[in-house]
C-alpha cells in the first residue's frame, strides 16, 4: 500500500472504539429500515435469466470440445499475463476501460493484475457465449445481455475489498464512506429505485420545464400545452410535439440552453406539447387505439382549432414516433392525410425486426412475466421499465452508481438530464403488452393489414406525407439502422439525418453547444451502410439542418397566437399538473 493509503496515526483503543461505533450505527440503520419496511412482492426471475441459462448449459454441453479448446486458450494466456507481471520492464496492455482509471489500478501490481485478470476471463466468457452452437438467433442475443450482465456484476471495482479506491476512503475517513454508503442504499430501497442525482435541486416548473406557455386543453390521457410566442410574426403551419409516454415531455425542456421547444419558440414556430397523464386506474384501459383517437388525432384537432391553420407539423418522439407512423396511415385512410403538413421521427421504430438489445426482453417467458407484474393493478409500475433501459447500460447507469454512491458515499450531485431520467412514468398495461407483443415480438406494424387501429388496417406504405427521419450513431435503445428503416417504408418524400451521440444526447444537442456531430447523404440509399457510405459529415447539432428542411413547408409569416386568446382557453401555466405527477 503506497504511503498515500497508510492509514492515519491514531491509538489502538481510539482506532477499536471507532469501527465499533461504526458497526454499531451501521446495524441500527439496517435494523430501522427492515423493522419499518413491509415485504416486496417479488419476482425471483424477473428478467427471464434462468431460462436463458439453461439454454446456454445445453449448447455448451452439446460440444465439449469447443469448451475445452477454449479453456486451453484462456489459461495460455492467463499464463502470459502472469508472466509480463514477473518480468521486470515487460509491457502491459494499455486498459481504457473507464471503470479502471484511477491511478491505483495502475500503480499498485496487485491491482493491475486484478484489473487485467478479470478483462481477459470477461472476454473469453463474452466470446464463448458468443459461439455457441444451437442457440436461433434471439436466444443468443439474450444468452450474451445476461451474460454481459453477468460478467459486469463480477468486476472488481464493484467491491469494497478489491476497489483501491474504496479501500483508500475507507481509510481516509475511518468507514464513513461506508456508512454514508449504507444510508444511500436503504434509502434507495424504500424509494423502489437507485437515485442517481440530487433530486432536491430541481422542480418541474422552477428551473426544468420552464419555458413560458399555457395548458389550453385536457382529457384522460393528456394536456396540451401552447407555449408564447417570441418573435414578432410566425409562421402559417403550427408545431405539434408528441413526446413518448414512458418518459416525461420535459427532456425537451430541460434548462433554458437546452430546450429545444424553446429554442423551436424561437425560429417562429408556434409550438404545442402533449404533456402524457402519468398513468393510473383511471387510464388502465388504454390501448393503442386509444393514444391514436384520444390522444394524437383529440391533439391535431385542437391544435387547428387553436391556429386556425389548415394543417400541423409533427414530431413523434421513440414510442411515439412508432404510433404517429399508425396515426399518418390512420389518417390516410379515413382520407384526412392533409391534417398533417408533415412529420419529424426522433430516434422512432417501426420496423422492428432489428431493434436492438431490447428484443432480449420481449418473448412468451417475459410477456407472462409482465403480466404477472400488472396482475390486479391495470398499469406497470414506470421504475420496471426503468430498470430495463438502465440495464442496456449497466456499466454507466447501475454499477457506477453502486461504487460512488454505496461504496464512496459520495454526496449526489445535481443533474437535470438525471433528473429527468429518475422521474419514471407508469404506463398502461394493456398497452404495453400489446405494444410488446404485436410490435417487438411479431413485428406487424410493417405488414399491410397487420395492424387495426380503431377497427381500420392500416398500411404505412401509404402514407405520403413529407417525413424528417434523425436516428442516433449510438443509440442502443431505438439502433440508427432500425430507425433508418422509416424513410424506406413510409411512401412520401423522406429526409434522414444520423446524430452523433445516442438516444438522448443525439436529440438533445442545442446549435449554441456545439458538440457532437451530424451526417446528411443520399436520399435514395436503400441501407444505412449505403447512407453513410455516401454521408457527408457536419460539425455540431442537427437543428439548424430540420429547420431548414421545415421552413419551406411553412407557409407564410402570420402574426403571432397567443396561448389563451383564440378558440381554446387558458386552463392552467405551463407546464401544467400532469407532468407534475411522480411515482
Amino acid at each position: 500500500m503506497t504511503a498515500e493509503t497508510s492509514p492515519p496515526a491514531v491509538e489502538p483503543l481510539e482506532q477499536f472504539q471507532r469501527w465499533t461505533d461504526l458497526i454499531g450505527r451501521g446495524q441500527q440503520t439496517m435494523l430501522e429500515f427492515m423493522t419499518r419496511e413491509p415485504a416486496a412482492d417479488a419476482n425471483p426471475d424477473p428478467f427471464g435469466m434462468m431460462a436463458t441459462w439453461q439454454k446456454v448449459a445445453a449448447a455448451a454441453a452439446a460440444d465439449p470440445a469447443k469448451l475445452v479448446e477454449m479453456q486451453t486458450r484462456f489459461m495460455t494466456d492467463s499464463l502470459a499475463l502472469w508472466q509480463s507481471f514477473l518480468t521486470p520492464g515487460a509491457d502491459k496492455p494499455q486498459v481504457k476501460d473507464k471503470r479502471f482509471k484511477g491511478e491505483a489500478w495502475g500503480e499498485v501490481p496487485a491491482f493491475d493484475l486484478m484489473r487485467q485478470s478479470y478483462l481477459l476471463a470477461s472476454q473469453y466468457i463474452l466470446d464463448a457465449t458468443a459461439n455457441l452452437d444451437g442457440l436461433d438467433a434471439r436466444d443468443k442475443a439474450k444468452a450474451l445481455f445476461h451474460t454481459k450482465q453477468f460478467v459486469d456484476a463480477l468486476s472488481p471495482s464493484n467491491y469494497p475489498l478489491t476497489n483501491p479506491e474504496v479501500l483508500k476512503a475507507t481509510i481516509d475517513t475511518g468507514g464513513e464512506n461506508l456508512l454514508k454508503g449504507l444510508d444511500h442504499l436503504l434509502d434507495d430501497l424504500k424509494a423502489g429505485r437507485m437515485r442517481m442525482t440530487d433530486e432536491t435541486a430541481f422542480e418541474v416548473g422552477r428551473n426544468v420545464a420552464v419555458t413560458p406557455g399555457k395548458v389550453v386543453f385536457e382529457n384522460r390521457l393528456f394536456q396540451l400545452i401552447q407555449y408564447t410566442p417570441t418573435t414578432p410574426d410566425v409562421f402559417e403551419t403550427p408545431l405539434l410535439i408528441f413526446p413518448p409516454w414512458i418518459n416525461k415531455f420535459y427532456i425537451l425542456d430541460l434548462t433554458p440552453e437546452k430546450s429545444f421547444i424553446r429554442w423551436a419558440v424561437e425560429q417562429g414556430l408556434t409550438v404545442f406539447v402533449v404533456s402524457w397523464k402519468n398513468a393510473d386506474a383511471s387510464i388502465a384501459d388504454v390501448t393503442l387505439d386509444s393514444y391514436i383517437g384520444e390522444g394524437m388525432i383529440m391533439a391535431i384537432a385542437k391544435v387547428l382549432e387553436a391556429t386556425g391553420a389548415p394543417s400541423t407539423h409533427t414530431i413523434g418522439y421513440c414510442v411515439a414516433g412508432t404510433t404517429l407512423a399508425a396515426a399518418l396511415a390512420y389518417l390516410t385512410a379515413k382520407g384526412e392525410a392533409d391534417k398533417v403538413a408533415s412529420a419529424t421521427f426522433f430516434t422512432a421504430q417501426v420496423d422492428f425486426g432489428d431493434c436492438g438489445d431490447l428484443s432480449v426482453f420481449v418473448d412468451d417467458a417475459q410477456l407472462d412475466g409482465i403480466a404477472k407484474l400488472t396482475e390486479g393493478k391495470g398499469v406497470l409500475d414506470g421504475r420496471y421499465m426503468a430498470s430495463t433501459f438502465n440495464m442496456l447500460r449497466s456499466n454507466d447507469l447501475i454499477w457506477n452508481y453502486v461504487v460512488n454512491n454505496y461504496m464512496l458515499g459520495k454526496d449526489y450531485l445535481p443533474f437535470d438530464l438525471l433528473y429527468w431520467n429518475s422521474d419514471a412514468t407508469n404506463v398502461p398495461a394493456l398497452w404495453h403488452q400489446s405494444y410488446l407483443r404485436d410490435l417487438y415480438r411479431d413485428n406487424k406494424l410493417i405488414e399491410p393489414g397487420g395492424i387495426s387501429v380503431a377497427g381500420v388496417p392500416i398500411d404505412l406504405s401509404t402514407v405520403m406525407t413529407p417525413s424528417y427521419v434523425q436516428g442516433g450513431k449510438e443509440d442502443h435503445i431505438a439502433p440508427a439502422r432500425s430507425a433508418y428503416r422509416i424513410s424506406r417504408i413510409l411512401g412520401g418524400p423522406s429526409r434522414f439525418v444520423l446524430a452523433g451521440s445516442g438516444h438522448i444526447a443525439g436529440v438533445v444537442n442545442p446549435p449554441s453547444q456545439m458538440k457532437y456531430q451530424h451526417w446528411t447523404g443520399p436520399a435514395d440509399a436503400p441501407t444505412l451502410d449505403a447512407f453513410v457510405e455516401g454521408a457527408t459529415e457536419h460539425k455540431g447539432s442537427w437543428w439548424p439542418d430540420w429547420m431548414a428542411w421545415l421552413a419551406p413547408q411553412s407557409g407564410a409569416k402570420v402574426p403571432p397566437r397567443v396561448p389563451g386568446e383564440g378558440p381554446l382557453q387558458a386552463i392552467e401555466d405551463a407546464p401544467g399538473r400532469y407532468v407534475k405527477e411522480r411515482i
